[in-house]
């Protein structure tokens, strides 16, 4: 008897293998419950909640109230770091072998989130003060508000350097957010799950944010030289060239009229507004035209300011603007010279509203004569078409449009329209209708780091930029559509072949291009679409070797320019007719993985839309109109 009790007694040992694993599976469900599931229940909840958070937030931010921007915000900070402090609980998991890396990217994105959350509290709170000037609701004492338009912006710049003292530490905490999301590794999760890209968005988010982070940057220099651009200690002068990109140039358009005007404190004053032809006029010697102008333009054997954007590179046509400016009797000294072309002047308007100068009522809406906006045709019509009298500063009416605008701008209720103006100018500085130049290093380069210069720039990988100037060719750019096809193969020796196929296509008729007044009979016609004489350089990287031009009318050139090599021909395009052109070359470097292949597309300024096609080894990998610079990267 007592045998058996020992014996039943020993059977229920804990010592016993089957037992003891029985009991630690319980404790590891009861521990995996409370340290894991039941923390991931709370941070799910917790995670929705934040999400119908920023939701309300965004609706805010686009109904334009930032007093509710605020106090979102602020509440969304008060929930995430609830969850950050819930989050914790997880963290341990990060040591567990396979499954740690999971939770370690999580963690980076908490972490990220809570930067992130902490950096737009601060930029809120920044520019509460202002909201109102920068097209936000605010509460707001009403005498602030009454005030003129002119003398709300003089209070902005005036105290503007007291919001980019702020800069810095946003800077900061946006630079611990993009240090954690880069931590996250893409390759640890798979390419697709139930038939959803995972992988490919995560690499997306992370290389986005990374461009981003970088973005604001590169922008902090700009913004902490805002106050000193606008005038606030200082009065700046500042130059104003105005583009027709209709008659394409290297870096834009013809230059058609330019304006001087004064800041001082945040009010404008412009001192002249005046055609290009009077500015060439007030220089008694003009030199020799160079090479190319003798070479590819027409009846033209001497160098005007009109012709000298000769350069892709913005730097290098302002260096030759400014040494013919300098023999100017009507020279000024200056901080900066701005160009712009003719999109600004249609997304103004569009903005805006009608806006009449000198008489005439301008407008964003299409005009059935020319299927272009009225403006654009309006100003030609003003300016191009011959007349039985002398139309003095006929090219000026364009300044005074763009002055009649910015007047405009500043009567209006900063809520009302500064907003969309303000987004309207960022988006036209990243897609090159407006280049900027200033005096100032420290300017010139915050400018450059943000694309805002026309640079030409340096790059490590595969480049390209396509140079297109209307020599001569009337307006035809208006019309005229460009098609790129560029093709790259990549040999198993990691030989690269290049070859590029860009289709003119100009779908419209002749104009009657008779520039003569005809009496009674009536006046000659507004010439504004004939042949396009167009000079052409594919910039590619240096040390590229051209095995075939085709399409070129005259001898194709090759040299080296701006860090690059150049190939150079000239072709037409005829009204209801094509040209195509083909180049072909072999890149000065190697290719060993076709993953390690990258592209750098540079877009000429002043063009919008033209349509470019990339193969890769036969196979399609982007097919874009081309708005800004884009960077193409297999892997």
């Amino acid at each position: 008897m007592l045998l058996r009790q020992q014996k039943r007694k020993r059977k229920f040992h804990f010592g016993k293998p089957g037992r003891r694993k029985f009991i630690l599976l319980v404790i590891v469900l009861i521990l995996g419950y409370f340290f894991l599931i039941q923390p991931i229940q709370h941070i799910m909840v917790k995670g929705r909640k934040i999400e119908h958070q920023l939701k309300d937030v965004k609706a805010s931010f686009a109904e334009n109230d930032l007093l509710r921007v605020e106090e979102e915000l602020k509440e969304t900070q008060v929930m995430f770091d609830s969850l950050r402090r819930d989050s914790r609980r997880i963290y341990w998991v990060r040591f567990i072998p396979l499954i740690g890396g999971y939770a370690s990217d999580y963690r980076a994105v908490i972490e990220a989130g809570h930067e992130l959350l902490q950096a737009g509290v601060i930029s809120v709170a920044a520019v509460e003060p202002y909201a109102d000037l920068i097209g936000f609701k605010k509460g707001q004492d009403a005498s602030f508000l009454d005030r003129p338009a002119e003398d709300r912006l003089q209070t902005a710049v005036l105290t503007l350097d007291k919001i980019v003292v702020d800069v810095d530490e946003i800077a900061v905490h946006v630079d611990v957010a993009n240090e954690y999301i880069q931590k996250i590794n893409p390759k640890r999760y798979p390419k697709s799950l139930f038939g959803k890209q995972i992988r490919p968005k995560v690499e997306m988010v992370k290389n986005s944010f990374g461009g981003a982070a970088s973005l604001f940057v590169d922008a902090k220099p700009f913004i902490k030289k805002l106050p000193e651009i606008l005038g606030a200690e200082k009065e700046k002068t500042y130059i104003v060239l105005f583009m027709n990109d209709k008659e394409l140039r290297p870096t834009g358009g013809f230059l058609t009229a330019y304006s001087v005007f004064r800041i001082d404190k945040g009010k404008f004053k412009v001192d002249r507004s005046s055609d290009i032809y009077s500015l060439d006029n007030s220089i008694k010697v003009h030199p020799t035209a160079p090479r190319e102008i003798k070479t590819y333009h027409k009846n033209v054997t001497k160098f005007y300011i009109r012709d000298s954007n000769l350069s892709p590179d913005y730097l290098e046509s302002v260096r030759l603007f400014e040494e013919l400016y300098e023999n100017s009797s009507e020279k000024v000294e200056y901080e900066g010279i701005i160009a712009v072309d003719t999109h600004v002047l249609v997304d103004a308007l569009d903005i805006l509203g009608d806006t009449e100068v000198r008489g005439t009522l301008f407008s964003s809406k299409i005009d059935k004569r020319c299927d272009c906006p009225q403006v654009i045709y309006k100003l030609l019509d003003e300016i191009d078409r011959p007349v039985a009298y002398m139309k003095e500063d006929r090219k000026g009416i364009l300044g005074d449009l763009l002055l009649g605008l910015t007047q405009k701008a500043l009567g209006f209720s900063p809520s009302q329209y500064w907003g969309p103006l303000s987004q309207m100018m960022v988006k036209n500085l990243n897609e090159k209708h407006v280049l900027v130049y200033m005096t100032d290093k420290e300017s010139q380069q915050a400018m450059e780091s943000l694309n805002f210069a026309g640079r030409i720039k340096p790059y490590d990988g595969d480049y390209l930029h396509i140079n297109d100037t209307n020599f001569a060719g009337a307006k035809s750019n208006l019309y005229v559509q460009h098609f790129v096809k560029s093709e790259t193969e990549i040999k198993r020796d990691g030989k690269v072949i290049r070859t590029l196929t860009i289709d003119y296509k100009n779908p419209e008729k002749h104009s009657n291009c008779n520039l003569e007044y005809a009496g009674e009979i009536g006046f000659g016609g507004l010439c504004i679409n004939a042949t396009l004489r167009n000079w052409l350089r594919i910039y590619v990287p240096e040390g590229s070797k051209l095995t075939e031009f085709k399409g070129s009318k005259t001898k194709v050139e090759t040299y080296n320019e701006l860090g690059k090599t150049v190939f150079e021909g000239f072709m037409e395009v005829q009204p209801q007719g094509k040209a195509t052109v083909t180049i072909s070359y072999i890149l000065p470097f190697e290719v060993k993985d076709r993953d390690d292949y990258k592209l750098l597309i540079q877009k000429q300024p002043g063009t919008v839309g033209h349509q470019y096609t990339v193969y890769v080894n036969g196979k399609t990998i982007e097919k874009l109109p081309l708005i800004t610079d884009e960077e193409i990267i297999l892997n």
